[in-house]
């Protein structure tokens, strides 16, 4: 007779039902919020365990990545994840940035080194903040002021008080670079930050986007290989036309997979491009989950429809005509 094993305390899915995640990143025009709302509704029906919301240097967009949080929290049971970056950050700017998301009810954060802005190349311009891992640090110091781990189980606090309802940081998540970094010197670079980064704190790694289901396992190798035990999260995105997976390339300097972009191009109809892009994901998603990726998080350009549609492959979500 066969002994099925589950994992204590995670929920025993079917190997098709991966934990999945979202990125979204902050509408620049009223019009864009008011889609992207409906989006966050459409995307919390696939059940993510958390969506997460890039971070725009400067105020209007850091106002605006606050209001994508708070709609998450407020509107649906998924966990918002903030983003932050720490380049050009001084301690007090950071410390305070954190308490402000804290404040506001979010404890999942993505904690980035984030690109300097351009033209800017000594150390002194770029802030306090030298790396991702020293940002994971301050995540958690920030989240001990505010409520020192003694406070955490207080005998004698009602359930409903303040202090038995606030939480510690869900996930304190970083990035991964499965090709390098592109300022990193060689792979074995990014291992050894991703290494710094669980020892500062970080509880998950998220990785940048990939083509080939080799990089990604290749790298969780090394990494494991080098002591990192916290779990690595593939990063996928669909590019549902020749244009998107341009932008892909430029954003991220992969190397485009030929057979993708020959078959995008030669497919006159833009649902044909569409499906072209989703079932190509669908099967990386296929592969990495095969090799042993604990789920799986997708960019989704702030469109629900190719994600979900990647999911509908996996047997994740019910196939829904025109999502």
């Amino acid at each position: 007779m066969a002994h099925h094993h589950t994992t204590p305390g995670l929920d025993a899915q079917p190997a098709s039902l991966p934990p999945v995640s979202f990125e979204l990143f902050p509408p620049r025009t009223d019009a864009a919020a008011l889609a992207l709302g409906r989006t966050i509704d459409r995307l919390a029906e696939a059940d993510p365990a958390f969506i997460s919301v890039t971070y725009g240097a400067g105020g209007s967009s850091r106002d605006r990545s606050l209001t994508v949080l708070r709609y998450i929290l407020e509107h649906t049971a998924v966990e918002p994840m903030a983003h932050l970056t720490c380049i050009g950050s001084s301690y007090a700017e950071a410390n305070s940035l954190v308490r402000q998301f804290l404040d506001a009810g979010i404890t999942s954060f993505l904690a980035l080194r984030g690109d300097p802005p351009s033209g800017v190349t000594g150390p002194a311009e770029l802030g306090d903040l030298g790396s991702a891992a020293e940002l994971v640090q301050l995540i958690h110091r920030v989240q001990e002021e505010r409520e020192p781990f003694s406070q955490q189980r207080m005998p004698g606090v009602p359930q409903g008080s303040r202090i038995a309802r606030r939480r510690r940081p869900e996930r304190v998540a970083v990035a991964a670079f499965p090709n390098g970094h592109p300022r990193a010197r060689g792979t074995s670079a990014d291992v050894d930050s991703l290494l710094a980064k669980q020892v500062a704190g970080a509880t998950l790694a998220i990785t940048q986007l990939f083509f080939h289901a080799d990089d990604y396992l290749g790298f969780v190798e090394r990494a494991r290989a080098a002591g990192v035990t916290i779990d690595i999260v593939p990063g996928l995105m669909p590019a549902t036309s020749p244009a998107r997976l341009a932008r892909i390339a430029e954003l991220t300097g992969e190397e485009i997979p030929a057979e993708l972009e020959i078959a995008l191009e030669v497919e006159p109809s833009e649902q044909g491009q569409h499906e072209i892009g989703v079932d190509y994901i669908a099967q990386l998603a296929r592969e990495v989950l095969a090799g042993g990726a604990p789920g799986l998080h997708l960019y989704t350009f702030n469109q629900h429809r190719a994600v979900l549609g990647v999911l509908e492959r996996l047997g994740r979500m019910p196939a829904v005509a025109g999502r």
